[in-house]
Order: C-alpha cells, then sequence, then structure tokens
C-alpha cells in the first residue's frame, strides 16, 4: 500500500511562501534580493557536493550545465551581456552591484550571510546533494511564486531579481524536462529539514517584518 509521506521540510516551504511578501517596500525587497545572493551561493555548492558524491550521473551534468557558467540569464542590463557565461551566483551578485547599499547595511548582509552559510556548509554531503532535488522539484518554484506578490519592481535590482524568479520557474516547472525532473531520482526527506529552516531564517534575519505572517 503506498503511503503519502508529508516531510516537516514541506511545512517550512510553506512557511516561506505565507510570509509577508506583497507588504514589503522597494527597500526591504532589495534586502530580500541581498539573503537570496546568499541561498544562490549555497545552492550552487550543494549541487557541486551532489556531483562529486554521483560523478557519473548525467542528469545531475545536465543539472550543473543549466545553473553554472551558463548563459540562460543572458542578456540582462547591466548584469549580463549577450551570450554572456556565468554562474547564477554570479548573476545576483552583479545585480546587487546595480544598487549599493550603505557600508553598514552591506556589513549586517554580510554577516548573515555568512553565518549562514557556515551553518549549511557544515551539514552532512548526502543531505546536502538532497536538498538539490528538494529546491528544484517544486520547492523554490513555490518560493519564487510567492515572491512575486510583491509588485513594485521599481529598480534596478528589482527588475534583474524579478527576471531572474520568472526564469528560474521557467527552468524548474516542466514537469518531464525540467530541472525539478533532473534530481528527482534523488527523493529528499526531513534530512534537508535544517537547510530549508535555515532559509526561512536568512530572509528574516535580512527582512525583519517578513516575519508578520499573511493569514
Amino acid at each position: 500500500m503506498d503511503v503519502h509521506v508529508r516531510f516537516e521540510f514541506r511545512q517550512v516551504v510553506d512557511e516561506i511562501c505565507n510570509l509577508d511578501w506583497q507588504s514589503l517596500t522597494p527597500d526591504e525587497m532589495v534586502a530580500a534580493a541581498h539573503a537570496y545572493y546568499y541561498f544562490s551561493i549555497q545552492f550552487r555548492e550543494n549541487l557541486l557536493v551532489a556531483r562529486s558524491l554521483y560523478p557519473d550521473d548525467d542528469k545531475l551534468l545536465e543539472l550543473e550545465e543549466g545553473e553554472c557558467d551558463t548563459e540562460n540569464l543572458s542578456p540582462w542590463p547591466g548584469v549580463a551581456v549577450s551570450r554572456e557565461r556565468m554562474d547564477h551566483d554570479e548573476f545576483m551578485r552583479r545585480a546587487l552591484d546595480l544598487l549599493p547599499v550603505e557600508p553598514e547595511q552591506a556589513a549586517r548582509f554580510r554577516a548573515i550571510g555568512e553565518a549562514y552559510l557556515a551553518k549549511v556548509r557544515s551539514r552532512d554531503p548526502f543531505a546536502r546533494a538532497l536538498s538539490i532535488a528538494s529546491y528544484e522539484d517544486g520547492g523554490l518554484e513555490s518560493v519564487f511564486k510567492a515572491i512575486l506578490r510583491f509588485e513594485a519592481w521599481d529598480n534596478g535590482v528589482l527588475r534583474a531579481f524579478r527576471h531572474f524568479v520568472i526564469e528560474h520557474i521557467r527552468f524548474d516547472s516542466d514537469p518531464d524536462g525540467g530541472h525539478g525532473a533532473l534530481c528527482r531520482h534523488l527523493p529528499p526527506d526531513d534530512r534537508v529539514l535544517v537547510f530549508w529552516e535555515a532559509f526561512r531564517d536568512l530572509f528574516i534575519a535580512c527582512v525583519p517584518r517578513l516575519d508578520a505572517r499573511s493569514a
């Protein structure tokens, strides 16, 4: 008999989706983009961990080619020229440079981000590999759709971040040929819970008002 298991990490995905994205100010969404930048570093690193554990896995290789040293986010004004190849976290780094924040704020984001990275880098490599499937096979798509409830994409950073989000929904959403399908053979369980909790806490640390949950 098939038994559907509702893993706890999926509840945390829902918590992130239910954060109060739609009422953020543009400055607060820029802060959320800074948080996402550190997540994107972690994503790339965990994908490379998965590739090192499964070096002959052609699907993970294809996923790496879609996330690292790729032109699939190019071009974008001020960030990437036509057909320029880069890791996706590099796209985010350049996007954030379009609107530099005050040094004190930058230092705050850096301290939060580095603490987040230290936490996730300390986890078991196999759990880090499993996290990729939890992100790509529906988790991040749900988060991105929640972020798009925000409407005031009215500066260069936010327009670039919106482009990033919309394109990643497109990358992930094809049930057969999307990025989720490339890692579905590594089904996640609650060993990935800590990654989702850290992601939620990263957003809230950078944007404290996000913790006012929507109904």
